[in-house]
């Protein structure tokens, strides 16, 4: 599609307020707890990549050009040296200042593409996209690529999260989300949820639409 809107199940409100201090704080399975000053990314080498965005709901956004930092280096240089011996990460739960959270295999958040985004298409993240930083995976369907990120938490086993609309069974979120693989639900194969979710993005962007007018 053209352009980027604005997407999330908190899309129907505004965009959550941002801290004077922005700051991501890490807890879980570490020894201390992490508080991360955005200010603190500039440590870090940074990344400027261009990917494509894909919606669960069947939409794609392309060549977006994502900055910020390598996730697997602010994995390595701040989360791992602070885990106890022998402590075994499976998972990681990233959350949002407006609620969202997503779970994340480890194995997919230190993919080679994964970010902690701090800008797109050359400006600062704005609100309507993350603001002031986000997740990105491109490998990973939208609902992975937490916006407005405030904290992380390091897990052990999987945890268990409940979807805001888990309550309906035809939209559920797959754990792993691979859009090469086309995982868009846990149970159902795409045969079967494929035109329900198309259906959910087209009546999506016609609401995006009116928004915008």
């Amino acid at each position: 599609m053209d352009g980027f809107p604005r997407f999330g199940t908190h899309g129907s409100n505004p965009p959550p307020v941002v801290p004077p201090t922005p700051t991501i704080d890490v807890t879980g399975a570490i020894q201390t707890p992490l508080t991360v000053a955005l200010t603190d990314l500039d440590d870090l080498p940074p990344v400027d990549q261009v990917s494509d965005f894909h919606c669960v709901a069947g939409w794609s956004a392309t060549g977006l050009r994502w900055e910020g930092v390598s996730f697997a280096t602010f994995y390595g240089s701040l989360i791992e040296p602070r885990l106890a011996p022998g402590t075994t990460v499976t998972h990681l739960v990233f959350r949002g200042l407006d609620g969202f959270a997503s779970v994340v295999q480890l194995e997919d958040a230190l993919a080679a593409d994964v970010l902690i985004a701090t800008r797109l298409d050359g400006q600062p993240l704005s609100g309507a996209h993350g603001a002031p930083v986000r997740l990105v995976s491109p490998a990973q369907y939208g609902y992975i690529n937490t916006k407005h990120l405030c904290a992380i938490e390091v897990h052990s086993s999987e945890p268990r999260l409940e979807h805001p609309l888990s309550r309906f069974q035809l939209i559920a979120s797959h754990p792993r989300a691979r859009v090469w693989m086309e995982e868009r639900h846990p149970t159902y194969p795409i045969a079967v949820i494929g035109p329900i979710y198309r259906a959910v993005g087209r009546v999506g962007l016609w609401l995006i639409a009116r928004r915008a007018r």
